[in-house]
């Protein structure tokens, strides 16, 4: 079912901070992008509440968590973890997001729910029907219930695009960028710094150094082949000119002796 989404909306976003942070780790083991599900979830409308709704253990570690989403513009409501005699521990705001849910319908447009529990769906039944009120669902849909995508008026999967909704993945997606940025500005450099090398300069001036010290090579190579030449052809011209030279004069004389 596609909806549109008006940016005159007024929109309520309520985050079920433990189930995307569990399905992040065990899908991926990976952080989730809180500040990336919110802007999503408003996709340009009227922001009126954003809330998160997060446990809280003995340790306190969830200082920096809370200041993240507060900087966010994101409110958090806390519950503390229970646990029962024998070691068994709960950590559940189910009731508590149905009920926020159910209060402000009455003054949105939309509703966001950030979680793929399958126990909102009673919840999202009755706004629908009773106040009128537009319910969408933004979650991870590997680890979300299948009913509850059919029943809502609007499904986002975070699955498919993860390098926004993940921390992890979204600063390696930045790291390559920079390696990309790095490599591209390193290109031009390198052709900047070949481009002298093109001509090569250093390599046509020993050409040219080379070529004219074959001319002269050559040149004498093709001198001494005619030297000799030049000598063969000169001894053998007086010879042949002199011996039939000789022979007449002989005859010459002989005939005069008569």
């Amino acid at each position: 079912m596609t909806i549109i989404k008006h940016s005159n909306q007024r929109v309520g976003v309520l985050i079920d901070a433990q189930n995307l942070y569990h399905s992040a780790q065990n899908l991926y083991g990976k952080r989730v992008n809180f500040t990336e599900v919110l802007e999503e979830a408003v996709a340009g409308r009227q922001l009126i509440r954003a809330i998160a709704y997060v446990i809280t253990s003995d340790t306190g570690d969830e200082s920096s968590f809370f200041e993240a989403l507060e900087n966010a513009g994101i409110e958090t409501k806390t519950k503390d973890l229970q646990i029962f005699h024998g070691g068994a521990k709960k950590a559940d705001w189910d009731v508590g997001i149905a009920m926020d849910a159910v209060k402000l319908s009455t003054s949105l447009d939309a509703i966001v729910i950030a979680s793929g529990d399958g126990d909102f769906i009673p919840m999202v039944k009755y706004v629908q029907q009773h106040a009128g009120c537009q319910v969408e669902v933004i979650s991870f849909g590997r680890s979300s219930s299948s009913k509850l995508m059919e029943v809502v008026d609007d499904f986002t999967d975070m699955c498919d695009d993860t390098n926004r909704y993940l921390m992890g993945s979204r600063i390696a997606r930045s790291h390559n960028k920079r390696k990309r940025q790095n490599n591209s500005s390193r290109k031009p450099t390198q052709g900047r710094s070949t481009a002298p090398k093109a001509p090569v300069k250093t390599d046509t001036s020993t050409k040219a150094s080379t070529a004219e010290l074959l001319p002269p090579v050559t040149k004498d190579r093709k001198e001494d082949k005619k030297q000799p030449a030049k000598k063969a052809t000169t001894k053998k011209a007086p010879t042949a000119k002199k011996q039939p030279a000789k022979r007449v004069v002989k005859k010459t004389t002989k005939k005069v002796e008569k």
